[in-house]
Protein backbone atom coordinates (compact mmCIF):
# COMPACT_ATOMS: atom_id res chain seq x y z
CA UNK A 1 0.00 0.00 0.00
CA UNK A 2 1.24 3.47 -0.89
CA UNK A 3 -0.14 6.78 0.30
CA UNK A 4 0.60 10.32 -0.78
CA UNK A 5 0.88 12.36 2.41
CA UNK A 6 1.76 15.94 3.19
CA UNK A 7 3.81 17.63 5.90
CA UNK A 8 1.86 20.21 7.89
CA UNK A 9 5.13 21.97 8.70
CA UNK A 10 6.65 22.58 5.23
CA UNK A 11 3.88 21.35 2.84
CA UNK A 12 6.12 18.69 1.28
CA UNK A 13 4.24 15.84 -0.42
CA UNK A 14 5.82 12.41 -0.38
CA UNK A 15 5.03 8.72 -0.83
CA UNK A 16 4.63 6.69 2.31
CA UNK A 17 5.04 2.93 2.00
CA UNK A 18 2.75 0.79 4.18
CA UNK A 19 1.13 3.68 6.06
CA UNK A 20 -1.01 1.32 8.15
CA UNK A 21 1.95 -0.57 9.61
CA UNK A 22 4.27 2.38 10.34
CA UNK A 23 3.89 4.31 13.61
CA UNK A 24 5.69 7.39 12.40
CA UNK A 25 7.11 8.94 9.26
CA UNK A 26 9.71 11.63 8.72
CA UNK A 27 9.31 14.43 6.21
CA UNK A 28 12.14 14.20 3.66
CA UNK A 29 12.41 18.01 3.42
CA UNK A 30 12.19 19.40 6.98
CA UNK A 31 12.81 16.07 8.73
CA UNK A 32 9.89 16.56 11.12
CA UNK A 33 8.55 13.30 12.51
CA UNK A 34 4.80 12.72 12.16
CA UNK A 35 2.49 10.07 13.57
CA UNK A 36 1.23 8.26 10.49
CA UNK A 37 -2.28 8.01 11.92
CA UNK A 38 -2.48 11.82 11.97
CA UNK A 39 -1.10 12.37 8.45
CA UNK A 40 -3.72 13.28 5.87
CA UNK A 41 -3.70 10.73 3.07
CA UNK A 42 -4.28 12.61 -0.16
CA UNK A 43 -4.20 9.46 -2.29
CA UNK A 44 -3.86 5.71 -1.64
CA UNK A 45 -3.09 2.85 -3.99
CA UNK A 46 -1.61 -0.62 -4.10
CA UNK A 47 0.32 0.46 -7.20
CA UNK A 48 3.45 2.54 -6.58
CA UNK A 49 3.42 4.12 -10.04
CA UNK A 50 -0.20 5.23 -9.56
CA UNK A 51 0.76 6.86 -6.27
CA UNK A 52 3.74 8.57 -7.93
CA UNK A 53 1.47 9.83 -10.68
CA UNK A 54 -1.04 11.17 -8.12
CA UNK A 55 1.73 12.96 -6.23
CA UNK A 56 2.92 14.54 -9.47
CA UNK A 57 -0.63 15.68 -10.30
CA UNK A 58 -1.03 17.17 -6.82
CA UNK A 59 2.26 19.04 -7.12
CA UNK A 60 1.29 20.38 -10.54
CA UNK A 61 -2.09 21.52 -9.19
CA UNK A 62 -0.37 23.19 -6.24
CA UNK A 63 1.81 25.16 -8.69
CA UNK A 64 -1.14 26.05 -10.92
CA UNK A 65 0.14 23.84 -13.74
CA UNK A 66 -2.68 21.29 -13.95
CA UNK A 67 -3.27 21.91 -17.67
CA UNK A 68 0.40 21.52 -18.53
CA UNK A 69 0.56 18.34 -16.43
CA UNK A 70 -2.45 16.91 -18.26
CA UNK A 71 -0.59 17.34 -21.57
CA UNK A 72 2.42 15.34 -20.33
CA UNK A 73 2.52 11.58 -20.78
CA UNK A 74 2.23 9.19 -17.83
CA UNK A 75 5.45 8.82 -15.80
CA UNK A 76 6.04 5.27 -17.07
CA UNK A 77 5.85 6.55 -20.65
CA UNK A 78 8.26 9.38 -19.83
CA UNK A 79 10.73 6.92 -18.30
CA UNK A 80 10.59 4.80 -21.47
CA UNK A 81 11.04 7.89 -23.65
CA UNK A 82 14.07 8.93 -21.60
CA UNK A 83 15.55 5.46 -21.92
CA UNK A 84 15.03 5.45 -25.68
CA UNK A 85 16.25 9.03 -26.19
CA UNK A 86 19.95 8.64 -25.55
CA UNK A 87 22.64 6.37 -26.83
CA UNK A 88 23.62 3.25 -24.94
CA UNK A 89 26.96 2.81 -23.19
CA UNK A 90 28.47 0.66 -25.95
CA UNK A 91 27.59 3.19 -28.65
CA UNK A 92 28.97 6.05 -26.54
CA UNK A 93 32.27 4.28 -25.83
CA UNK A 94 32.80 3.22 -29.41
CA UNK A 95 31.91 6.73 -30.60
CA UNK A 96 34.63 8.02 -28.28
CA UNK A 97 37.17 5.62 -29.78
CA UNK A 98 37.19 3.22 -26.81
CA UNK A 99 36.82 -0.54 -27.23
CA UNK A 100 33.59 -1.40 -25.34
CA UNK A 101 34.56 -5.08 -25.02
CA UNK A 102 37.82 -4.11 -23.27
CA UNK A 103 35.89 -1.91 -20.85
CA UNK A 104 33.47 -4.74 -20.07
CA UNK A 105 36.35 -7.18 -19.56
CA UNK A 106 38.11 -4.72 -17.23
CA UNK A 107 34.92 -4.38 -15.19
CA UNK A 108 34.60 -8.14 -14.86
CA UNK A 109 38.25 -8.46 -13.82
CA UNK A 110 37.74 -5.78 -11.15
CA UNK A 111 34.64 -7.55 -9.76
CA UNK A 112 36.43 -10.91 -9.74
CA UNK A 113 39.53 -9.45 -8.06
CA UNK A 114 37.49 -7.66 -5.40
CA UNK A 115 35.65 -10.86 -4.55
CA UNK A 116 38.82 -12.93 -4.53
CA UNK A 117 40.62 -10.43 -2.26
CA UNK A 118 37.83 -10.78 0.27
CA UNK A 119 38.04 -14.56 0.08
CA UNK A 120 41.85 -14.52 0.44
CA UNK A 121 41.60 -12.38 3.60
CA UNK A 122 38.95 -14.72 5.03
CA UNK A 123 41.18 -17.68 4.18
CA UNK A 124 44.10 -15.89 5.84
CA UNK A 125 42.11 -15.51 9.07
CA UNK A 126 41.31 -19.24 8.95
CA UNK A 127 44.77 -20.48 7.89
CA UNK A 128 47.53 -17.98 8.75
CA UNK A 129 49.59 -18.06 11.92
CA UNK A 130 51.03 -20.64 14.24
CA UNK A 131 47.79 -21.16 16.15
CA UNK A 132 44.14 -20.95 15.18
CA UNK A 133 43.98 -17.17 15.85
CA UNK A 134 46.44 -15.25 13.65
CA UNK A 135 47.66 -11.71 14.22
CA UNK A 136 47.07 -8.87 11.76
CA UNK A 137 50.66 -9.06 10.53
CA UNK A 138 50.33 -12.81 9.88
CA UNK A 139 47.09 -12.20 7.95
CA UNK A 140 48.69 -9.38 5.93
CA UNK A 141 51.71 -11.55 5.09
CA UNK A 142 49.51 -14.49 4.04
CA UNK A 143 47.36 -12.26 1.81
CA UNK A 144 50.42 -10.47 0.37
CA UNK A 145 51.84 -13.83 -0.74
CA UNK A 146 48.60 -14.27 -2.72
CA UNK A 147 48.67 -10.84 -4.36
CA UNK A 148 46.50 -8.75 -2.03
CA UNK A 149 48.03 -5.34 -1.22
CA UNK A 150 48.79 -4.78 2.47
CA UNK A 151 46.51 -1.75 2.88
CA UNK A 152 43.66 -3.56 1.12
CA UNK A 153 44.09 -6.52 3.50
CA UNK A 154 43.96 -4.23 6.54
CA UNK A 155 40.81 -2.52 5.25
CA UNK A 156 39.12 -5.83 4.48
CA UNK A 157 40.07 -7.19 7.90
CA UNK A 158 38.65 -4.07 9.54
CA UNK A 159 35.47 -4.45 7.48
CA UNK A 160 35.10 -8.12 8.47
CA UNK A 161 35.22 -7.09 12.13
CA UNK A 162 32.92 -4.11 11.64
CA UNK A 163 30.16 -6.16 9.96
CA UNK A 164 30.50 -8.98 12.49
CA UNK A 165 32.04 -11.65 10.27
CA UNK A 166 35.25 -11.70 12.32
CA UNK A 167 36.36 -10.67 15.78
CA UNK A 168 39.61 -9.37 17.24
CA UNK A 169 40.77 -10.04 20.76
CA UNK A 170 44.21 -9.05 22.07
CA UNK A 171 45.55 -8.59 18.55
CA UNK A 172 44.36 -11.99 17.29
CA UNK A 173 41.57 -12.60 14.81
CA UNK A 174 39.00 -15.29 14.14
CA UNK A 175 36.02 -15.73 11.85
CA UNK A 176 32.60 -15.89 13.43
Amino acid sequence: MYAVVGCNNCSMLWLLTDPDSADSAQCPRCERTHQTSKLKRLFESEDRSAAREARSALLAKKQGDSEAFADVAHISELEQQAEDAGIDDREYLEGSGIDADSVAAAGETTRETAGSHDEIVREAVREAGDDDRPTASEIVAYAADRGVPNEKTRKLLEKLCRVGDASESRGRYRLL
